[in-house]
């Protein structure tokens, strides 16, 4: 959302087969404009400005009939962008970015502060981004991170987020995407399991035991498929979305999890099966173009970038009991 508000009505000028007419709008409308266009929904677009949503839906009208154009489709399903409406986008999102580098550069914001989102899948970021805050924190005071956790591909083109980590490389219009790292991941058992359950000494022993994955038709990223990287498991005793959920289970003695190694990191009970055999993913930062001047997003991204080197180690170590860096 821009950071300052711009009241004062614009005139363009428009060329008609006779004549040159003025168009006359108002700047904030924009902003409603782009809010709509990135949430499709007029109670979420409202929820974000802070207002009621029968006034977004009357600030965008308003645009409309200033420019005497149709800036969206409506359906039962939202709001999608019209044709018109796809080419006010971009020079819509240049307006805000302009608007925020007043702020960033032009008063020249001594320390970077405000409110950053950062977004993530559950597992990196409840079990291993929210383990740096306290750093970052102590780093970055006067900034205020915003975790969000889905399952869902977020899509930075729409400002869902202002930083995105991943564990794969997000496809988008005008998005900088840099590869920070790397994690292991690796088939744990409690010792719970253990005792009661012989240890696998080789890969074909594990057809005897039990296991805890991912629900197949609920996989949306393809690189969650980690557990088929070693093999597939004829015995499945229990499934979940959550990662966190798998690790629990995990850690209860249900069944063997493959489990990144931060997350295994967090319990020193679960022991490492067959360590030889594990699978790689890469991670991944990304953010949109208009947002790379903003100080406290060129904040988040250098610690992030920083903390993951810190780590390669501990991202990598099977171990449980594997070391970080401070």
């Amino acid at each position: 959302m821009f950071s300052s508000t711009l009241g004062s009505p614009q005139i363009a000028k428009s060329d008609t087969a006779n004549a040159t007419r003025e168009i006359r709008y108002n700047w904030d409308d924009v902003i409603f404009f782009l809010e709509v266009a990135r949430a499709r929904n007029l109670v979420r677009a409202g929820q974000k400005l802070k207002v009621d949503h029968t006034t977004v839906s009357r600030r965008v009208r308003e645009l409309e009939r200033s420019l005497n154009i149709s800036l969206f489709k409506r359906s039962k399903a939202g709001f999608s962008l019209t044709e018109a409406g796809m080419r006010l986008l971009q020079f819509a999102e240049g307006m805000e970015n302009n608007a925020n580098a007043i702020v960033e550069t032009v008063v020249g914001t001594a320390d970077a502060a405000g409110a950053v989102r950062l977004a993530s899948m559950e597992g990196i970021g409840s079990m291993y981004l929210t383990t740096c805050l306290t750093e970052f924190q102590r780093t970055y005071p006067s900034i205020q991170l915003e975790l969000i956790t889905d399952t869902r591909l977020l899509d930075m083109t729409r400002r869902e987020a202002d930083v995105f980590v991943s564990f794969f490389r997000p496809k988008g219009r005008r998005l900088s995407v840099k590869k920070i790292g790397e994690f292991k991941i690796f088939l744990y058992a409690a010792t719970s399991y253990l005792k009661k359950h012989r240890a696998p000494t080789e890969l074909k022993e594990l057809e005897a035991h039990s296991f805890i994955d991912f629900i197949d038709e609920h996989i949306h990223i393809k690189e969650n498929r980690w557990l088929s990287d070693i093999l597939r498991p004829p015995h499945v005793v229990f499934r979940s979305t959550s990662l966190v959920s798998q690790y629990m289970a995990a850690c209860s003695g249900a069944g063997i999890a493959m489990l990144p190694s931060f997350v295994a990191a967090q319990n020193p009970d679960l022991v490492p099966i067959l360590p030889s055999y594990f699978s790689i993913r890469d991670i991944w930062m990304s953010v949109h173009e208009d947002m790379l001047h903003i100080g406290r997003i060129k904040a988040v991204m250098t610690f992030l970038e920083k903390r993951v080197a810190a780590d390669a180690v501990y991202l990598k170590s099977v171990g449980s009991r594997a070391q970080r860096i401070s």
